[in-house]
């Protein structure tokens, strides 16, 4: 068994900077808020007298524009550093939220949300690099568990808040989103200003190219596990689970609404937990048996022929995704380390989940059409248990070896 991570040096603070819950209660923030939105965008674009299509093509276009945007907004990490872009993204969000609120057309809700896209993924690859920044090395798991479940928690209530926003207007959820982003961002700026951790003359040392990332088989193996995750998550989780609860079992759309909740349940009751453990245990052991577990049951849902059943599975699947998510991170962010800036690095590994979020929905629509809704769970868990083969290459390599480098 791996001890405990050795203590490391007295000029890093062992406790969790308050820097730290700064980013954690932001991330809530703007969870919260993007999930307010979410129950208004669809019905916003067709009250322009719209297609269907058209309506969801509003809402790819933000994702769209995250992908194609990540690797600019690396390159902006690394020559600006972490805190202006995340700042600048929030506003960003902000100010094409505020402008949909405003839109006069279809086409303006378009470009407005696509811009929207670009600050997103500016202020995800530079959160991602604050953490691993401001984090102590021995705490990172429990850190990206902290921060994946406040995220968690505002995604789940935003849907909720943003239903009862709906009945003041449409554009409302919107306004308020604007604001809340504005807010958070003062939050995050006045709070990090003096900060010596996020300051990147203080700490950073050479920049990480991607090259140097590649070379590493842990950077490696998380790019094949974060594909897999974005996969399920967004392609299994958000388009195939209410398709199949209404049309495999049978059962009305609200139910559907229930296995989703199920899922995150799963998820938030490990996060923090399992991120905590793979700092005194390592990484790889649990990304190994999240994929496994998140997998076999994602694998089994397709077979379900129960309601009941289905439900219980999604819960081990968010069990699942919960163990592996706060520990890949964190391996992540041992191979970039607190000294060096990573910003390409950073973003390749964002674009990875957001590429299996992109294939994921569009693949197992076309197996559930023209095969079954069996195929279409099976081979997307199946892509999970594949990223375990990645994992099983990566050397077991003691907590207390990583953060003390």
């Amino acid at each position: 068994m791996i001890r405990r991570a050795a203590k490391l040096p007295a000029e890093q603070d062992p406790r969790i900077p308050p820097e730290i819950w700064v980013l954690v209660s932001a991330s809530f923030v703007i969870a919260l808020g993007f999930g307010i939105v979410a129950p208004a965008l669809p019905q916003f674009a067709l009250s322009f007298d719209v297609s269907i299509t058209a309506a969801t093509v509003v809402i790819s276009s933000f994702a769209f524009m995250r992908l194609a945007f990540a690797p600019v907004s690396g390159r902006l990490v690394q020559k600006l550093g972490e805190r202006p872009v995340y700042i600048t993204g929030l506003l960003i969000v902000a100010a094409s939220t505020a402008a949909c609120a405003v839109a006069g057309d279809y086409w303006q809700l378009l470009i407005f949300r696509a811009i929207g896209g670009i600050g997103s993924t500016m202020f995800t690859v530079s959160a991602m690099g604050l953490v691993i920044r401001i984090a102590p090395p021995d705490k990172r798991g429990r850190v990206s568990g902290m921060y994946a479940t406040s995220f968690l928690m505002g995604s789940i209530s935003g849907p909720l808040v943003g239903a009862l926003l709906v009945e003041f207007g449409l554009r409302v959820p919107f306004i308020i989103y604007a604001v809340a982003l504005v807010i958070a961002a003062a939050v995050v700026f006045v709070s990090l200003r003096g900060s010596h951790l996020a300051t990147p003359g203080a700490t950073a040392g050479a920049a990480m190219s991607l090259r140097e990332a590649l070379g590493n088989p842990t950077y490696r193996a998380a790019l094949g596990s974060n594909f897999a995750f974005g996969g399920v998550i967004f392609g299994v989780r958000v388009a195939m689970v209410p398709l199949f609860v209404v049309e495999a079992l049978h059962r009305e759309v609200g139910l559907a609404g229930i296995a989703l909740t199920v899922f995150a349940v799963g998820n938030a009751l490990v996060l923090i937990v399992s991120g905590r453990l793979s700092d005194t245990y390592g990484r790889k052991r649990f990304v190994v048996l999240g994929l496994l577990v998140c997998g076999a049951s994602t694998m089994a849902m397709g077979l379900s022929e129960s309601f009941l059943v289905f439900l219980v599975l999604s819960g081990v699947a968010g069990v699942g995704s919960g163990m592996m998510s706060p520990a890949q991170q964190a391996a992540v962010a041992d191979v970039v380390g607190s000294k060096s800036r990573g910003g390409p690095v950073l973003a390749t590994f964002q674009m990875a989940s957001d590429v299996g979020g992109v294939v994921g929905p569009v693949g197992a629509g076309l197996l559930a059409e023209h095969l079954s809704y069996a195929a279409a769970f099976a081979v997307t868990g199946g892509v999970m248990l594949l990223a375990v083969v990645g994992w099983l290459l990566v050397p077991n390599k003691p907590v207390s070896k990583v953060t003390a480098e």
